[in-house]
């Protein structure tokens, strides 16, 4: 390895085919403007905004950036709306793992609230297997496309609801088909995860994994009843811990003591740089502070939250922070072996996906770099060469 390949910035097609890690990702917040088309036209929903395709894209983007939260939250009405059925879930599911796949993704964790999916009848259960089939659906297209790509499902339960209980039993009885650990969503104001208390105990009685949305609007009391009530494995956003941090004008940082312990427990931070933009947690990519959360080595990772809603994927955010903070390959290495290391699968295959996907393919990525640095070098020599004989 040279100095070059540190310092040089990866295009974005080598960052599209690096292999890249996702923990937070909302499956009715991805869904192809197409298939909502679709899907509504053949079960006669009639309340779409827009009907074409390329519309109603531009549509779910700027509404999600108006910077209203009813129109924000609109947008997933329409996405639930046309995800009630199974036939539904199944083709949304596979959709998703296919389109990741396409972007680099080689693992994926993608969350969805059962609960939001019973208006045509189907149960709990009936969501869960649709949904999981479809993911197996993806992933088959996937390697027929030649991409790898392995997608666990997170089940989440409205933190404004009363069936947390209920949906972490759930996530239990499927954990060894499909589903990988359960989640909490929804406005973190007014609704404490304290509130879900049950659930959280049931879930480490039962030793399986969970992550909470804490930290994105609410601040450092969201993130502390996360941690120290609830215990919960990882952070969803978390991206307020830096209300927490100090930093002075020589530039010293001083943390405070629940940053400390984020950083010392390695306590996974699924950051979502273009989301926390929409929703005012940064003002602009440079501001975000996954730049010095990078720099202070906490558990960081780079997440999409919503890809229909954000215009986004994971080569998009990736190409924002390249662009923006001078990342090189080896700092999305970094940030992505950060990302495997907190997956909700057993530890043996997340060591296998790191050293036998996610290490060899960055590997490969630096090594076509040096060739054509090579390559080119060579070609200077020869040309100079040429007029200088």
């Amino acid at each position: 390895m040279t100095s070059e390949t540190h310092t040089t910035l990866p295009t974005r097609a080598q960052i599209q085919r690096a292999p890249k890690v996702l923990l937070h990702d909302h499956l009715d917040g991805g869904l192809r403007p197409a298939t909502v088309v679709d899907i509504a036209r053949e079960t006669g929903y009639d309340d779409l905004p827009e009907t074409e395709p390329e519309a109603l894209g531009v549509w779910f983007r700027e509404a999600a950036d108006s910077g209203s939260l009813e129109r924000y939250l609109e947008t997933f009405r329409h996405t639930c709306a046309v995800m009630q059925t199974r036939d539904a879930l199944v083709r949304v599911s596979a959709e998703c793992a296919e389109d990741l796949a396409a972007d680099g993704v080689v693992y994926a964790e993608v969350r969805y609230a059962p609960e939001q999916h019973l208006e045509q009848g189907l149960t709990l259960d009936e969501v869960v297997e649709a949904v999981n089939e479809g993911f197996r659906e993806g992933e088959r297209r996937a390697r027929e496309a030649g991409h790898r790509i392995r997608v666990g499902a997170l089940l989440t339960a409205m933190r404004h609801a009363a069936r947390a209980l209920e949906i972490a039993e759930l996530a239990n009885k499927y954990r060894d088909n499909g589903v990988v650990g359960f989640d909490i969503a929804g406005a973190e104001a007014g609704f404490p995860p304290t509130r879900h208390l049950d659930a959280f105990e049931y879930l480490k009685r039962e030793n399986n994994h969970f992550t909470i949305h804490a930290g994105e609007a609410f601040g450092l009391p969201s993130i502390w009843q996360a941690l120290q009530w609830c215990g919960a494995d990882r952070l969803g956003h978390g991206v307020r811990i830096i209300d927490d941090i100090k930093v002075a004008e020589d530039g010293t940082v001083e943390l405070g003591r629940l940053a400390a312990y984020v950083r010392d427990k390695r306590v996974p931070l699924e950051l979502c740089p273009s989301s926390n933009l929409q929703t005012g947690a940064a003002a602009s990519y440079a501001e975000h502070p996954i730049g010095l959360l990078r720099k202070l080595r906490f558990r960081a990772t780079v997440n999409t939250d919503n890809r229909l809603m954000s215009g986004t994927s994971m080569t998009d955010e990736f190409e924002h922070l390249v662009r923006t903070f001078e990342y090189t390959l080896d700092d999305m290495q970094w940030f992505t072996v950060n990302a495997m290391k907190s997956a909700f699968i057993p530890f043996d295959e997340r060591l296998s996906m790191i050293n036998d996907v996610v290490k060899p393919g960055y590997a490969e990525l630096r090594s076509q770099w040096l060739f054509r640095q090579a390559s080119a070098d060579r070609a200077v020599t020869s040309d100079s060469s040429r007029y200088l004989g």
